[in-house]
C-alpha cells in the first residue's frame, strides 16, 4: 500500500474512482411556528446556491481539480442544489461544451489536455422542521467523486468547517482498479485505516465518533455527534439566559434526543415515550 505522497508508475492512467459522501446536520430550537419559518428562511438564505457554489469551488481548489461546468439551482419553498463537473487536468476553454454549461464556468484554462478523468462535486440542502415540537433541522448532502490521483479526503476539514455541523455522517469508498507497468492490479492507491485520520484533532475532540469499516471492500464509514450542547448556538430568536433553568434543561433534552436519533439512524425514543 502506498502513502498519499508516493507515486505509483502506472500502465496508462489511474482508473480508480474515489467517492466521499456525507450528510451534515444543523439542529435548532425554534419555539413558535413563526420562529420555525424564520429559521428555515434564514438557513435557506445563508446556504443559497451561490454560497454553495463558492464552497464547492473551494473543494475543487483544495483537491487540485479543474472546473469544467457548474449547474446550480435554488428551490421554492426552500433548498438548493449545485453540481460541478471537474477534471484532473486543465482543459482548453474551446473544448468545453457550451450547451451543457448551465451555470457560470470557472476561470478559463489555456493548457493542453493529456487525458480527461471526469469527476463531479454535488451538494443539496434540506431544511425542515418537526410538526409537533420546537426542533428544526438543516441537512446538507455532499458528494465529492473523483477519478485518478485526486483525493477527496483532502477537502474534509474545509467542508466540515464550512457548515454548522452538529451531526456528521461520512462515507468513503474506492472502486475499480488500476495497473502498474507490470500489469499488477491496485484496488486502492493510498493507505487508510479510518476517515478520522484525515480530520483535524481539534475538530475530533468536539465530537463523539464511531467507525464502521469494511477494509477488504475499501469501504469506510464514520459518524460524528457534537459533545456539548451550548444553548447559545441552538436557540433561534431567544436568549438562554432569559429562560428558567428547568426550561433550559427541557430544551437540551429535546435537542439531545433529536441528535441521538439522527446519529443512530432510527427512532430511539418512539417506543420509550409511548
Amino acid at each position: 500500500m502506498l502513502g498519499l505522497s508516493q507515486k505509483l508508475r502506472l500502465y496508462g492512467f489511474n482508473n480508480l474512482t474515489k467517492t466521499l459522501s456525507f450528510n451534515i446536520y444543523d439542529i435548532c430550537y425554534a419555539k413558535t411556528e413563526r420562529d420555525k419559518k424564520d429559521y428555515i428562511s434564514y438557513i435557506d438564505e445563508q446556504y443559497n446556491s451561490e454560497r454553495l457554489t463558492n464552497i464547492l469551488r473551494g473543494v475543487a481548489k483544495i483537491i487540485g481539480a479543474n472546473i469544467l461546468n457548474i449547474s446550480k439551482q435554488d428551490y421554492d419553498p426552500q433548498g438548493a442544489s449545485v453540481a460541478i463537473l471537474i477534471a484532473e487536468t486543465g482543459v482548453p476553454n474551446e473544448l468545453v461544451d457550451p450547451s451543457c454549461n448551465l451555470g457560470e464556468l470557472g476561470p478559463k484554462k489555456d493548457c493542453m489536455m493529456a487525458h480527461l478523468d471526469k469527476s463531479h462535486l454535488t451538494v443539496h440542502t434540506y431544511p425542515e422542521s418537526h410538526p409537533e415540537n420546537e426542533v428544526s433541522t438543516f441537512r446538507v448532502d455532499i458528494d465529492v467523486s473523483t477519478c485518478g490521483e485526486i483525493s477527496p479526503l483532502n477537502a474534509l476539514n474545509y467542508l466540515i468547517g464550512s457548515f454548522d455541523s452538529d451531526i456528521i455522517t461520512i462515507d468513503y469508498r474506492v472502486r475499480g482498479f488500476t495497473r502498474d507497468v507490470n500489469g499488477h492490479k491496485y484496488f486502492i492507491d493510498h493507505e487508510i485505516s479510518s476517515i478520522q485520520d484525515y480530520i483535524d484533532k481539534e475538530t475530533l475532540e468536539k465530537y463523539d465518533c464511531i467507525d464502521v469499516n469494511v477494509y477488504n471492500s475499501n469501504i469506510f464509514h464514520t459518524k460524528m455527534m457534537i459533545k456539548e450542547i451550548d444553548l447559545n448556538n441552538y436557540l433561534f430568536n431567544e436568549d438562554p439566559y432569559d429562560l428558567k433553568p428547568e426550561v433550559r434543561r427541557e430544551i437540551r433534552n429535546k435537542l439531545s434526543k433529536e441528535m441521538i436519533e439522527i446519529y443512530h439512524g432510527f427512532n430511539v425514543y418512539d417506543k420509550i415515550e409511548k
